[in-house]
């Protein structure tokens, strides 16, 4: 899915690149649809739920079982063990595939993705593209990622390890919220290029641009 367009992009890449006059800093921004297909989640749920039922049938079998009578004519059926097992396992396998099925609607199976699960998975998904785009790609390994990921709601800031030991983890809270707050608003553009403009500041004042410094990484927008 494309979020935005080439305008969009070059508010983000001009932004990198304004920042970037001000510190040896090189600033890689990633904009993703998401950072999971969360197949395993849906699955768990739809366990959940298929054992769930099965539970509860187990519990009380005489409703349904009345039902199935009354939907067969109204005659009484002698309800064998064996039957009463294919009834459960049916049960099980048709509550499975409905919850399969509701999930392929992407707004509920986002949903339904518990919290933490989405948060480990955007930040294993942010190192995963800063291994491959930034990390110990600078001179002076001085290179960050600011990433965003869509369906999750969320974002993730990854700096080489000069930049990690320097700056705290919550000096960036400032650039993530401000960030946020734009593309809350579906100002996605102007929340990269907040969040852009607030790395920079903290670069600037911890790793300042010298004389002979070189544009080592593309300043424009990754859009997976």
């Amino acid at each position: 899915m494309v979020y935005l367009t080439e305008k969009q992009h070059l508010i983000v890449s001009d932004a990198v690149a304004k920042a970037e006059t001000t510190t040896s800093g090189e600033i890689v921004t990633v904009l993703a649809d998401r950072s999971d297909g969360y197949t395993d989640v849906a699955l768990w749920w739809a366990v959940g739920a298929s054992f769930t039922a099965m539970s509860l049938f187990a519990m009380a079998p005489e409703p349904l079982l009345a039902l199935l009578d009354s939907l067969a004519g109204g005659w009484s059926s002698e309800w064998t063990q064996g039957l009463v097992l294919t009834v459960l396992l049916a049960i099980g396998l048709v509550t499975f595939l409905a919850v399969l099925a509701l999930q392929l609607w992407q707004a509920l199976k986002f949903k339904l993705v518990p919290g933490p699960v989405a948060a480990d998975r955007v930040r294993d998904a942010a190192i995963r593209h800063f291994k491959v785009g930034a990390e110990r790609r600078t001179h002076g390994r001085t290179g960050i990622l600011l990433y965003l990921s869509m369906r999750e709601h969320r974002a993730e800031i990854v700096a080489d390890e000069p930049i990690a030991e320097m700056v705290h983890a919550e000096i960036w809270g400032e650039a993530m919220a401000d960030m946020l707050a734009e593309v809350s608003r579906g100002r996605i553009a102007e929340g990269l290029a907040a969040g852009v403009r607030d790395v920079g500041k903290v670069l600037a004042e911890n790793f300042p641009r010298a004389d002979d410094d070189e544009n080592e990484l593309p300043d424009r927008l990754i859009e997976l």
